[in-house]
């Protein structure tokens, strides 16, 4: 399949959609598919933890919501904004959708409280003091507020990695994703950054988690998307997934992690 960008129309809001809806999406680079007729849907509010296998298409699942990864066929809105139509203001949209990633992504010459306020500044156009009363503010949510003028080198990597979550924050998103955010981090600092998500989703944050924190999904998630070579093989509530009848790929998937 070429690598051809898509170009669906925009599709409005109606009844039954939810925020995140993704409908028969697939995606090649150059031979190999790495999504396959993947459909699903995330409604407003809802936590939702995607797991699988190394290489299964998670974090191309996810990038595909907010453009950083163009797809061939399918259809993926957001809040009623078709992703796909060349039409569509990327960079916009992404302001309303909170990024973080599994490494840090932090200037590195600049102060945390810069990294927070710079998006805000230069997307959202607000002046240097709303900006900076609103990294604060989060700073304090995250419990980085004595950190405010370090720099990243100078922060442990689960500080890092919380101040990347009050960056994404800072542009007051609709919904948050998370591309394995803690899979960088030293087993003691995990601990930290999860706890901060715990209290996202508990605040009603919409949000999409690639992680093989099976704790966190069993703690938080409303559901749980398995993937595997490029399907979401299965699409369910958690206790269904951690109580119910499983397939054999999921099943053995399963077993491996939560005994590791």
């Amino acid at each position: 399949m070429p690598e051809t960008e898509n170009t669906t129309p925009s599709v409005e809001s109606s009844p039954g959609v939810g925020m995140i809806q993704m409908e028969v999406v697939s995606k090649w680079y150059g031979n190999f598919q790495v999504l396959v007729n993947c459909s699903t849907k995330v409604d407003k509010g809802e936590v939702v933890v995607i797991c699988g296998p190394s290489g299964s298409g998670k974090s191309t699942l996810i990038k595909v919501i907010n453009g950083l990864e163009p797809f061939q066929e399918g259809v993926v809105t957001f809040d009623g904004t078709s992703v796909g139509d060349a039409a569509t203001n990327l960079p916009m949209l992404r302001s309303r959708i909170g990024m973080v990633f599994q490494s840090f992504e932090l200037f590195p010459h600049i102060t945390i409280t810069d990294n927070i306020n710079l998006a805000q500044l230069k997307v959202l156009g607000r002046d240097e003091n709303e900006a900076t009363n609103r990294s604060m503010a989060l700073l304090e949510r995250v419990g980085l507020m004595d950190q405010k003028d370090k720099f990243p080198a100078q922060l442990s990597g689960g500080q890092q990695q919380r101040v990347a979550i009050a960056r994404g924050l800072a542009m007051d998103p609709a919904a948050m994703l998370f591309d394995e955010p803690t899979s960088a981090l030293d087993p003691e600092m995990i601990n930290e950054v999860l706890d901060v998500m715990t209290e996202l989703a508990n605040d009603g944050m919409t949000m999409m988690v690639v992680t093989h924190e099976m704790g966190f999904a069993k703690r938080v998630a409303d559901r749980v998307i398995f993937m595997d070579e490029g399907r979401i093989e299965e699409d369910c509530t958690k206790d269904e997934f951690f109580g119910g009848e499983r397939g054999d790929r999921a099943q053995e998937f399963l077993s491996k992690i939560l005994t590791h």
